[in-house]
């Protein structure tokens, strides 16, 4: 077993007694802790006032007396005036520092029964801040029986150990991770890993936070979720700020960010306070940081680290506390090797930097992004839209293989989902709709200006389910051009152009009549 080192603050009225025998007959919070065969206390540090020096000697006695083996070591303080907190909490603190405390040598306790109101709170903050790294004490005489001894508690500030307030902060930490994820039931382990981490910073810490991943990976939205995270935990008081980093150009930037004075250039006629400040007591969020220029950068960490800068044209600086989210698109590390991007800032973003991945690596998250896009236009519009069965079933297996591309991320999906929504005025998105949709999506992904989606006129769902990417795309390309020609026999003269040339005899009609024949079309279908 360690031994046991106790802290107390000596209490100049609960300690103090007469000074004969009749003292034994009182609760003396000091004298009484140390008389519990349970709790033996190997070493005694007493914090004592200056005036109170000859009660410390005495009651240092009476403890030798019914504890022989603890050893009073007494420590003088000089509070000018016990009641105020900057100073009790600052002798305190130097107390604290002074002393060479081993949790891996020694047991701590803090006893937090003597003292003022104002002393005991300062040694609970310290003893939570790990200044004393050890657990509350608490004493008191017992009830309606004279005993010197009294009753005695212990407090580990370290709540996991507690099994109803473990369940509670697990419970408010889920309920915090769902907030971030807007009430999401994502399913990727490796994302909800981050949005657990991130959660963690957001709750604990004012210190800037990097989002780094591809455009339409949700950033911004997570920011905004972040913010008024904290909004509801009262850990800001102020605004939240957004900035496009990319819309920032020339001189422009430097009075939207950081404001000006009025006449420090053409065009100022009045005082601008600028972004910086109007996010004073709350949280900016600068997305693509990486577009800022090199002197818009400096400034940015004075700001962020001195909590002043300089509005363009003043000679005095002006102040504004905020926390600092920066997202990008970017490799900042590649961007600072270029000479792009300062390594002095990167370094001090560099704390907490979280990547989303994009849609595309969250492809089991997919199925309950798009219930959150249906909610979301459902809010939006005030019309309610849902899938038939097969429908969804056909969009999600295209969404989820690796046909889907998503390289615009979740941008493409609530773009996806507006235009089903749309094109479904009875509320009902039927497969016929999903397969415009998909067409849609592969033209946009390929970059192809081939009207892909003409498919969807004259094949049913199923047939195009049925085809290979390689044949849709053929095949859109023969529809496409039989749709723009005055016969078939001109159709087939330019989809033929080439191998016509080297065959002895030439019927480009019947070639592309048979074409056409495999996936059951005819050019009646498609003639013009």
């Amino acid at each position: 077993m360690r031994p046991i080192t106790l802290i107390s603050i000596l209490g100049s009225t609960l300690d103090a007694s007469p000074y004969g025998p009749a003292r034994w007959q009182k609760w003396r919070p000091s004298v009484g802790i140390c008389m519990h065969e349970e709790l033996r206390v190997d070493r005694f540090l007493m914090i004592h006032d200056t005036a109170h020096r000859r009660l410390a000697e005495f009651v240092s006695a009476d403890i030798a007396s019914v504890s022989p083996e603890t050893t009073v070591e007494r420590h003088a303080i000089n509070f000018k005036n016990p009641w105020d907190f900057e100073e009790v909490y600052g002798k305190l603190l130097d107390f604290a520092r002074a002393q060479k405390l081993d949790p891996e040598a020694e047991d701590y306790l803090i006893h937090i029964t003597t003292g003022t109101h104002v002393a005991q709170i300062c040694l609970y903050l310290l003893t939570e801040a790990r200044y004393l790294p050890g657990r509350l004490l608490q004493t008191q005489p017992k009830r309606g029986i004279p005993d010197a001894a009294g009753d005695w508690s212990v407090i580990d500030l370290d709540l996991s150990r507690y099994d109803s307030i473990a369940t509670r902060f697990a419970k408010e930490s889920a309920e915090s991770t769902s907030f971030l994820k807007s009430g999401i039931e994502t399913r990727s382990r490796a994302f909800n890993t981050l949005i657990d981490e991130i959660e963690q910073v957001a709750s604990r810490t004012r210190a800037p936070i990097l989002l780094m991943g591809p455009t339409g990976a949700g950033k911004s939205q997570l920011a905004r979720r972040i913010f008024e995270l904290k909004k509801l935990k009262h850990q800001v008081n102020g605004p939240l700020v957004e900035v496009n980093c990319a819309t920032l150009r020339g001189d422009s930037a430097m009075s939207a960010l950081f404001g000006h004075k009025r006449g420090s250039f053409t065009g100022a006629s009045a005082d601008r306070p600028g972004l910086l400040r109007a996010a004073d007591g709350g949280l900016l969020f600068l997305d693509e940081i990486g577009e800022l220029g090199l002197d818009e950068q400096a400034m940015i960490l004075r700001a962020i680290e001195d909590k002043r800068f300089l509005p363009v044209g003043a000679d005095r600086e002006v102040h504004s506390d905020f926390q600092l989210i920066a997202g990008t698109n970017r490799d900042l590390a590649q961007s600072v090797a270029q000479g792009r991007f300062r390594d002095d800032l990167y370094a001090r973003l560099n704390l907490w930097t979280f990547s989303l991945p994009g849609l595309a690596a969250r492809r089991e998250d997919i199925a309950p992004n798009l219930d959150y896009e249906l909610d979301h236009y459902a809010a939006r519009e005030g019309t309610r839209v849902t899938f038939n069965k097969e429908a969804r079933e056909r969009y999600l297996a295209f969404a989820m293989s690796h046909d889907a591309t998503w390289s615009g991320n979740f941008r493409d999906l609530a773009a996806s989902v507006t235009r089903m929504a749309t094109f479904s005025p009875k509320g009902r998105i039927d497969s016929d709709v999903v397969a415009t949709e998909i067409t849609r999506l592969q033209r946009v992904w390929t970059g192809s200006t081939t009207p892909t989606d003409d498919l969807a006129d004259i094949l049913s769902a199923e047939e195009l389910d049925g085809l290979d990417p390689f044949d849709r795309v053929q095949l859109a390309y023969v529809v496409a051009t039989c749709r723009t020609s005055p016969s078939l026999s001109e159709a087939g003269r330019k989809l033929f152009a080439a191998s016509r040339t080297k065959r002895a005899s030439v019927n480009d009609a019947d070639r592309l009549r048979k074409y056409l024949g495999r996936f059951g079309i005819t050019w009646d279908q498609l003639a013009v």
